[in-house]
């Protein structure tokens, strides 16, 4: 059988494929600066002048200390009141405590080791009239708010970056897939062509092969796809992303597979360069663009015919 070879690109066309995937990566951080981070500055505010009037300036810990931690809001804002901040998994070992409401209520000596362990790294420059115990000024308070706020907020924006950035890469790409009329099904372990969805198919993250793969097409003409989402916010990060774990997966599912039966393939968004991607497409990894999904659905609708 005649199978439909996947898209090669010239070093030209990565040339500005990669332009145009730098301008869009910019243009996220630019809504990130205008849009997220003063939402978040805002959201966390609120939350962190919350705390300070229901613990007198941080000053009355103890008073109410259970209400505080088993407030989710509040428990984060505590978290953050230490330098640096606390998070929930450190503050579990180092109070030997459950962090959950419940056991809260019913467990007073644990709430007081989570008091001293935050207690003992609280920041004394943002606070500073809690060690020397005294009341703060109105504009001591309000200086305190504003830096937490920043800190907390700054520090959301950058988790929701990591995490959200590949998430929503494999989002968009099976509802372009689905968009095209292929059908997602139950993820599952496949290390053989029996094993995969149905053709014209696709399930998510599963293992491929002896490795993890973002998202597993059967094309109509029976070859397996598996497509990795690479997200890069510079050109070194690229390399480990692209090279050093998308292409080599690559090597490895035409190997195991046959390359005659898979498609190893990358959607790629962020930062690259093209010396890295020509590298990457020699190793036989199929390269497509998130801001230009159209040669990913050529490609499929080819596969059909």
């Amino acid at each position: 059988m005649s199978f439909v070879d996947p898209p090669r690109w010239t070093s030209a066309e990565f040339d500005q494929q990669a332009a145009n995937a730098l301008e869009a990566f910019r243009e996220r951080r630019r809504r990130e600066s205008v849009e997220e981070y003063p939402r978040l500055f805002d959201e966390y505010a609120t939350r962190v002048e919350r705390l300070m009037n229901e613990t007198g300036n941080l000053s009355e810990l103890s008073n109410d200390a259970i209400e505080i931690l088993a407030d989710s809001d509040l428990l984060e804002t505590f978290r953050y009141v230490a330098a640096p901040p606390i998070s929930e998994d450190d503050l579990k070992s180092l109070a030997d405590a459950s962090l959950a409401a419940s056991r809260l209520r019913e467990d007073p000596i644990m709430v007081k080791r989570i008091l001293e362990v935050v207690q003992r790294s609280l920041d004394v420059r943002r606070f500073p009239w809690v060690a020397e115990q005294h009341s703060p000024s109105d504009a001591d308070v309000l200086i305190a708010i504003m830096a937490s706020a920043s800190l907390m907020a700054s520090q959301r924006v950058q988790t929701d970056r990591r995490s959200l950035a590949k998430a929503g890469q494999e989002a968009l790409v099976k509802e372009f897939l689905s968009g095209i009329g292929m059908t997602e099904v139950e993820t599952r372990e496949i290390e053989s062509h029996g094993d995969a969805p149905e053709r014209g198919s696709f399930c998510g993250e599963a293992s491929f092969g002896g490795r993890k793969a973002d998202i597993i097409l059967h094309l109509d003409d029976g070859r397996l796809m598996p497509i990795e989402c690479k997200v890069s916010n510079s050109a070194t990060n690229s390399v480990k992303r692209l090279n050093n774990d998308a292409a080599v997966k690559a090597g490895q599912w035409l190997e195991y597979f046959g390359k005659g039966q898979t498609v190893p393939s990358a959607v790629l968004a962020g930062v690259f360069k093209t010396k890295n991607l020509n590298e990457a497409q020699d190793a036989g990894l199929t390269l497509f663009w998130e801001h230009d999904l159209d040669p990913l659905r050529d490609f499929i609708l080819e596969t059909r015919q």
